[in-house]
């Protein structure tokens, strides 16, 4: 992923559709998983932040190109917590 400030606000206005001032966070992950960026405009300029993990991959709910997350569910994506529907074993 080697997208920063500029190309990640293009994607949004262009891909996503969305207004990048809004103040809304944008969340993107890399093909592997392991790597995402979350680009948020705060009112005086964009703020961008980055984690990798050195093991493992983010478990992302379903398989959506653009998906509305609330402030929890971020956070135990982030935590590495698998969210949607859990299969029991037999």
């Amino acid at each position: 992923m080697r997208k920063s400030f500029n190309g990640l606000v293009a994607l949004v206005k262009g891909v996503l559709q969305e207004d990048p001032l809004s103040g809304s966070l944008f969340v993107f992950f890399n093909r592997r998983g392991n790597y995402m960026k979350l680009v948020v405009w705060d009112r005086t300029g964009f703020c961008l932040f980055a984690k990798r993990l050195e093991q493992g991959r983010f478990h992302l709910p379903g398989d959506a190109e653009k998906q509305e997350l609330n402030e929890q569910s971020l956070c135990l994506i982030l935590d590495g917590i698998m969210l949607g529907k859990r299969r029991r074993m037999r």
